[in-house]
């Protein structure tokens, strides 16, 4: 705790600190607090776990007086981000008697209304807000604080109007804190208009790139489902997240898994906020192990223990594979990234490569079932086909040897999937055996 007594905090808040188990600030932490309480505006760049909620919410706590109006806001793109934010602000503003509210769409106006009259600070979403903002049941006129968290996710989400409508109905004397993975010229231009000599703070990714083993395979639309089940059947143990790219596709894959004996659920921003809170309560304590989702669920949220990300649709952008594969491989652990590269996929996926320099190895196909799923009119099922890849018994780096039990990296000879290298070595492989997840109903 000796650091954080070194950051001047108050002893309500280092007990809270305390009592959550922390002992050190993390990099954005020892950064950011400092400046927060010198009353700068700062600009921050970290990676999602790595403890930017405290690096924002100690200053913010330790200068927020109870019961004197809303004197802090903070924005979020999702309302799973603005539970997560809360709740953790939350703790660690219980012992100063802070009153925190969540404002999200999706739930009933009245209770949030009833909640803002004592509340301290809210944090919340661009859309909601601003419906507050429209009826006169939020009143900024105290706010001494603005956050904008994932800044650049809310940019891309199309909430730029939004975000500037609420900076504006606040006090032009507020201190501004923006925390963004990326620098966009929308991040410029709105730091630029907004903010006050801001200070740019930088901290490291946590997610450790000699422990994340990326590899992706050429793959057909049509067999796309009958390899992701074979891999996820073949998986001894672990925490699995996988990607697509709408709503659509989420829902269809989770219910096709669930038919091949695969539990899963499915996240998207087209469900309730009920259905999506008790999706991401039972992700984290484990009762579900496979969580199908769109990128709304890349950034911001705090999943621990990811094992295994699958890129089931290939991202747009080389940002957003980076969102996606830093949900895996931190704190020390191992991680595999898995992309499924179909027709139509190749260029995107050639740009992303060049976007993160680094090694994404291309995998043989595995022997594996091909699943005819039952059509709409028919109750009977349609059998199952075998179809491959590559029938050597080397089949690939997950065919031999304990899960994560190989070297992390591969030859660069095969990064430019374009040329169609396979990367069949004499190496070690790792294994994707068991059974655990096929055997989750």
């Amino acid at each position: 705790m000796e650091k954080f007594k070194q950051l001047n905090l108050s002893e309500e808040l280092l007990d809270a600190i305390r009592r959550e188990g922390f002992d050190t600030p993390s990099e954005i932490q020892e950064k950011t607090i400092p400046l927060v309480l010198q009353g700068k505006d700062v600009i921050g760049s970290s990676a999602t776990g790595s403890g930017k909620t405290l690096a924002f919410g100690a200053g913010i706590i330790d200068k927020t007086m109870p019961g004197q109006g809303i004197q802090a806001l903070i924005l979020t793109p999702t309302r799973e981000l603005a539970e997560q934010v809360g709740q953790t602000i939350s703790k660690f503003a219980n012992r100063k008697r802070l009153r925190v509210t969540q404002v999200y769409g999706g739930v009933s106006m009245d209770p949030q209304i009833k909640a803002m009259r004592q509340a301290d600070i809210v944090v919340g979403t661009p859309g909601r807000l601003l419906d507050h903002l429209k009826r006169r049941t939020l009143n900024l006129s105290r706010i001494k604080f603005l956050v904008l968290d994932e800044a650049d996710r809310m940019l891309d989400m199309g909430f730029v109007r939004d975000v500037e409508n609420i900076i504006k109905s606040c006090p032009a004397n507020k201190q501004t804190l923006l925390f963004t993975a990326t620098l966009s010229q929308d991040i410029a231009y709105m730091a630029k208009k907004y903010m006050k000599n801001p200070v740019h703070i930088e901290a490291g990714d946590k997610v450790d790139p000699s422990k994340l083993y990326q590899v992706y395979y050429d793959v057909t639309h049509e067999t796309k489902l009958s390899l992701l089940a074979h891999l996820l059947k073949q998986e001894k143990n672990g925490v699995v997240m996988v990607f697509c790219n709408t709503r659509r596709n989420t829902d269809k894959l989770t219910r096709n898994l669930g038919l091949v004996g695969l539990h899963a659920e499915s996240l998207h921003g087209g469900h309730s906020q009920n259905r999506r809170s008790s999706v991401l309560q039972a992700f984290h304590t484990r009762s579900t192990l496979i969580l199908v989702c769109t990128d709304v669920a890349a950034r911001g949220l705090d999943i621990k223990d990811v094992s295994h990300i699958y890129n089931y649709d290939i991202p747009k952008t080389g940002e957003e594979y980076i969102h996606r594969i830093g949900r895996t491989a931190r704190a020390g652990k191992n991680g595999i990234a898995i992309s499924f590269v179909s027709s139509g996929d190749h260029t995107e996926f050639r740009q992303i490569v060049r976007r993160v320099d680094s090694n994404i190895e291309k995998q043989p196909l595995p022997e594996f079932e091909k699943i005819q799923m039952p059509s709409k009119s028919s109750n009977q099922d349609s059998g199952h086909n075998i179809t491959h890849g590559d029938r050597n018994r080397n089949e690939s780096r997950f065919g031999q040897h304990k899960r994560f039990g190989g070297n992390f990296r591969g030859s660069r000879n095969d990064r430019d999937h374009g040329k169609r290298r396979d990367s069949r070595t004499n190496r070690d492989t790792r294994s994707m055996g068991g059974r655990r997840f096929g055997n989750r109903h």
